[in-house]
């Protein structure tokens, strides 16, 4: 039986959601796969190379409209799933997220 270590309880979809990562600047954007949330952080699966992008700060944008969003920072890479820590006005860094098994 494995023992679940994450700090913050996380929600899975079956599907996932589409989403997209945004530069800060707006330089870049890709779409994702949002496959599970928490209330610190998330994992995604990127549907485009994100090789070569300035991924210290960005956004992910959860709706359309660009009016549903979260400011992020990249925790951990594998392959083309992401794992990234949600940033907080007034915080430099959220938890970190744990990587996947």
């Amino acid at each position: 039986m494995e023992v679940e270590n994450r700090k913050a309880h996380r929600v899975t979809f079956a599907r996932g959601f589409d989403v997209h990562i945004m530069a800060i600047d707006g330089t870049w954007r890709r779409e994702c796969i949002l496959k599970d949330v928490s209330e610190i952080g998330a994992q995604l699966i990127t549907k485009s190379p994100i090789s070569g992008l300035n991924l210290k700060e960005f956004f992910m944008l959860l709706s359309t409209t660009g009016l549903a969003f979260r400011r992020c920072e990249l925790a951990w890479v594998n392959g083309d799933q992401l794992g990234v820590n949600f940033l907080r006005l007034g915080k430099k860094t959220a938890r970190p997220v744990d990587r996947p098994d």
